[in-house]
């Protein structure tokens, strides 16, 4: 069997190494794996900081796109460019951070005609939950007549693609970051507004003036908690990250006097038809107008370690974009 290079992560440390087909989890579809992307996910799984990898050794890895290379499923054919995000890998079996990827042909998706495979993995998970935060909010009645559409952790991958992706359904952005150099990045992206957590002016009162109209929250904690206080009547808030933590210290009172809903974003175990629609929205109508200028940087697989300790560290702004076969 030919070998190739994969970032493995055992119990103590992440370490690229030469790995065989063997060594794969099982699965229906072998792909060449073209481009990945490092989510806040990975970051905690190669730094060892967060309990996201299932068993050792894994390679790590939540997204990945390439060619099939093998395939025992009747759905996908040799050499057909297709897409995985979520759907367990880099959890609990091989993720995305691998020459090659074995995987369920249940969590394949053909890419869909309007991204190459560098865009998909632009996009990645970041894409497709904010996409998926929108959707849930829709599905909710959410329109652009109930107010501005607050949005958390702004800067970050999600962030960016929230912010784009609100403009293009005609809501009011109004983006947060705790990171002053943000700014422009932000209103190029499409912010009418751009605050840090510290002008938002937040009350401490269970319910507070009516600010918002929805929110798409990426930090959880205490900024989720008083955000859900100043949202406006039917108002909707989709619950995606927990980087400030994952209490929720709030009351029932937005709930039963504003009929506010909170809603979770779980982009992991998405059922496969929505997936299909959401990579099909993205790919077309909803396709982001600035994707390159969500990547970061681009960087090879012997990179990773470097490039997951600056996002936890906070030192990214937008996309980390993986060239696995550089």
């Amino acid at each position: 069997m030919t070998p190739f290079w994969a970032l493995r992560v055992d119990a103590s440390e992440a370490k690229l190494q030469e790995i065989t087909l063997k060594e794969l989890s099982e699965g229906d579809v072998v792909i060449d794996v073209h481009y990945s992307g490092v989510n806040y996910k990975d970051a905690l799984a190669v730094s060892g900081k967060g309990k996201i990898l299932k068993h050792f050794p894994l390679n790590a890895g939540i997204d990945a796109c390439g060619v099939v290379k093998q395939s025992s499923d009747p759905r996908f054919k040799l050499g057909q460019e297709v897409m995985v995000s979520g759907c367990g890998i880099g959890e609990t079996c091989d993720g995305g951070f691998s020459e090659v990827l074995r995987v369920s042909a249940n969590s394949v998706v053909p890419l869909p005609e309007g991204l190459s495979l560098r865009e998909a993995m632009i996009l990645g998970t970041a894409g497709f939950t904010a996409a998926l935060a929108l959707i849930r909010m829709q599905q909710n009645g959410q329109t652009p007549e109930h107010g501005p559409v607050l949005v958390t952790g702004a800067s970050g991958g999600v962030g960016s693609f929230a912010i784009q992706i609100l403009k293009q359904n005609r809501y009011e952005v109004w983006a947060v970051s705790g990171k002053p150099q943000a700014g422009d990045y932000l209103r190029t992206l499409g912010a009418n507004r751009v605050l840090a957590p510290k002008d938002l002016g937040h009350g401490h009162r269970p319910l507070e003036k009516a600010l918002y109209g929805g929110v798409i929250d990426n930090v959880g904690g205490e900024l989720l908690s008083q955000a859900l206080a100043h949202v406006a009547l039917w108002g909707n808030v989709a619950s995606i990250g927990m980087a400030l933590g994952p209490e929720l210290n709030a009351t029932v009172m937005p709930f039963i006097l504003r009929g506010v809903s909170l809603l979770g974003t779980s982009s992991n175990n998405c059922p496969i038809e929505l997936r299909h629609k959401i990579w099909q929205l993205l790919a077309k109508d909803w396709k982001p107008p600035h994707l390159e200028k969500t990547v970061a940087r681009t960087i090879g697989l012997k990179d990773l370690p470097a490039a997951c300790k600056d996002l936890l560290q906070r030192h990214i702004q937008g996309r980390i974009l993986v060239e696995v076969r550089a």
